[in-house]
């Protein structure tokens, strides 16, 4: 089935860049050059995903030392040792900051991904877990416990530990799921996929608002506070039953690079090299669904990561599609730098949320402007 592209398909299209070249008599490149230039291309991308990981390293120590107040690094990195100089530090680095740490680099390595993921399926920088409706759909399960069980919620009643991520993940892959069989006909189209989360995602943040006016205000002001997104408080009793999903999920989207590159092609260009693409769309949508739902249970609906962590990774290993390594590494950094602002930097500690909403809602109406001015030039 033929499929109108998006302006920004057409650096995914290599036949057709190579027709318009050989159509306005410009000579295509030896298969040597060629080779030699797409190598070049992969070595200045394996040394930009490395200097991501070095930032994020570097961010996470500074995560940790930085708070009420400032642990030298070498007395961090004896604590994450086991020889931690004293008991306070010891309790201090490893109770209280390096769970909030591993929070935010497991959220945002989640967030990054499942958006490098949908991005490339849906071929669209706007598309991300957010835009289709599965964040919302999870928060409205949590916000669900956090709201109907009372003095026993989600947030720090005893329903925490197992309420909460339940309800977050059945109703996050109810969205998802209804996203899926509303846009199917005969197969995902990815601009039906995003209209039609676009309405999925619009009921769910619409139902979350009514169920917050059943509960009591302590309730829903705990409920707000977790759906703007934040890792204040997390333990390691929240992380250890979710870093193995984000775990697999990752692995797997690695795994399925050859899928992701494919994909991104023209659909029959796609069909005609033997990929079942309807089948490897319901996959990485799937494996996205896993990663932002267990990035939601962990740290709520933050906003804008999943968005903006894909495209910024594209464009700094100049890639055709959002690298999937380089743009886990840009989410994790940039959840990591998002709560340090937030955080330390005013007298009241703010969500981690608050920042990336602020940093991605310019870049949201930047994205939106460009391909406005693409369509119409």
């Amino acid at each position: 089935m033929s499929q109108r592209l998006l302006p920004d398909d057409r650096i995914a299209e290599p036949r057709a860049a190579a027709s318009v070249l050989l159509a306005a008599g410009t000579a295509a490149p030896s298969p040597a050059r060629a080779h030699g230039t797409t190598t070049a291309r992969r070595r200045y991308a394996v040394v930009v995903t490395a200097a991501l990981g070095l930032a994020t390293f570097a961010a996470a120590a500074w995560h940790i030392a930085v708070g009420g107040s400032l642990i030298p690094m070498l007395d961090v990195a004896a604590s994450l040792l086991g020889m931690a100089p004293d008991a306070r530090t010891e309790l201090v680095v490893l109770e209280f900051r390096a769970p909030r740490t591993a929070a935010a680099v497991l959220a945002g390595v989640a967030l990054g991904t499942a958006g490098a993921l949908t991005q490339t399926v849906a071929r669209n920088p706007l598309a991300s877990p957010d835009v289709l409706g599965i964040t919302n759909g999870a928060a409205f399960g949590a916000v669900g416990v956090t709201v109907l069980a009372g003095s026993a919620g989600g947030v720090s009643g005893a329903a925490a530990a197992f309420g909460m991520p339940a309800a977050a993940a059945v109703t996050g892959f109810a969205a998802a799921a209804l996203v899926f069989l509303l846009a199917w006909k005969g197969g995902l189209e990815s601009n039906r996929v995003i209209i039609v989360g676009l309405g999925v995602g619009g009921l769910a943040a619409a139902l979350t608002t009514w169920m917050l006016t059943l509960g009591s205000v302590q309730d829903a002001g705990k409920a707000l506070t977790w759906m703007s997104g934040t890792i204040n408080g997390r333990d390691w009793n929240q992380i250890a039953p979710l870093w193995p999903i984000i775990l697999v999920g990752v692995c797997a989207a690695l795994a399925s690079r050859r899928g992701l590159n494919m994909i991104a092609l023209n659909p029959d260009t796609a069909v005609a090299l033997g990929l079942r693409i309807n089948v490897t769309r319901v996959w990485i949508l799937s494996l996205a669904t896993l990663l932002a739902v267990a990035a939601t249970v962990l740290a709520g609906p933050v906003a804008f990561v999943a968005l903006a962590s894909p495209q910024i990774a594209r464009m700094m290993t100049r890639g055709t599609i959002p690298p999937v390594p380089a743009a886990a590494l840009v989410g994790a950094l940039f959840l990591l730098l998002a709560d340090l602002l937030a955080a330390r930097t005013f007298e009241v500690a703010l969500p981690a949320g608050v920042a990336t909403a602020v940093i991605g809602a310019p870049y949201l109406m930047y994205l939106v402007i460009r391909q406005q001015r693409r369509r119409t030039a």
